[in-house]
């Protein structure tokens, strides 16, 4: 798949690829210092650290959501930092579950990176295949050769959201689980229940037993959505959205998301939510 290199691969390209640049996005959004403790323990060989609180997310507002878009500017620098250069070719992994490697993938490919893809696995396979790893920290050589070039056509805000709730040939895709969707619980934003007119795709589903849905499946699961001539997808904050993107393009799709998501949506008093499963669009 375009979008993810398998460990194996990974591992016969480590030692010739110099272009080669792992970043390990490990975290819990529970517990903000559990992804560092994480990469100081063991991490793949010449990786290097992307917090997701102090990098990949922006100062949180009132609007926005709980995961703001960072300052792009500053984004890239820290990129440069790590040793990314325009022609680095960026691995990225977490512990496998794919929400914190696609969110790191996603804003690489905001900023115009192009070359960027995400581990099958994660750490938790890896580990299981007994591959290499280290505590060792690889000082990163600094790069002065990254551009940030926005691909906008990527992101939308709440103003396209709302317009898009009425539009018939666009579709809102709500990653979030049914549980959280469907009003049943709410552990962390004001509201219960979604976006109206939103349909669900829990972003869950796509990894089973450790394993990632193949082409026959995806192409499968998202047909219903090859009719729409836009895709708009969303989660709570921004993170486990990425991971419905990941492999929609794999399908074909050109998704775009609302990284404010519910959040950014619950925080407007007037915005409208519903509880009933939303089958307009179907």
């Amino acid at each position: 798949m375009k979008n993810f290199i398998t460990q194996m691969d990974l591992v016969k390209n480590s030692s010739n690829d110099t272009n080669l640049l792992i970043l390990d996005a490990r975290a819990e959004l529970a517990d903000a210092s559990a992804g560092l403790n994480s990469f100081k323990e063991n991490h793949l060989k010449n990786a290097q650290f992307v917090s997701m609180e102090e990098i990949m997310t922006g100062k949180v507002g009132p609007h926005g959501g709980r995961h703001p878009l960072p300052d792009m500017t500053t984004f890239i620098e820290t990129m440069k930092k790590l040793g990314m250069t325009d022609s680095s070719k960026v691995i990225i992994y977490d512990d496998g579950s794919l929400a914190m490697a696609g969110r790191l993938w996603w804003l690489l490919k905001y900023a115009g990176k192009n070359t960027v893809y995400v581990l099958e696995g994660g750490m938790n396979k890896w580990l299981e295949n007994k591959l290499e790893v280290t505590d060792y920290v690889t000082e990163p050589v600094v790069s002065d050769s990254l551009r940030l070039t926005i691909n906008s056509s990527l992101l939308v805000d709440i103003h396209n959201v709302k317009s898009a709730v009425h539009l018939p040939d666009t579709v809102i895709v709500d990653s979030r689980t049914y549980e959280r969707y469907s009003g049943q619980i709410e552990p962390l934003d004001a509201r219960p229940g979604h976006i109206p007119s939103a349909i669900n795709y829990p972003w869950t589903d796509l990894i089973r037993d450790g394993k990632l849905m193949n082409k026959e499946e995806l192409e499968e699961r998202f047909e219903p959505l090859q009719k729409y001539k836009e895709v708009i997808v969303h989660c709570g904050s921004g993170i486990t959205g990425t991971v419905n993107i990941l492999f929609m393009e794999e399908v074909g799709l050109n998704p775009k998301l609302y990284l404010g998501g519910y959040s950014d949506w619950v925080s407007y008093a007037n915005n409208k939510v519903e509880t009933k499963n939303s089958f307009k669009k179907r």
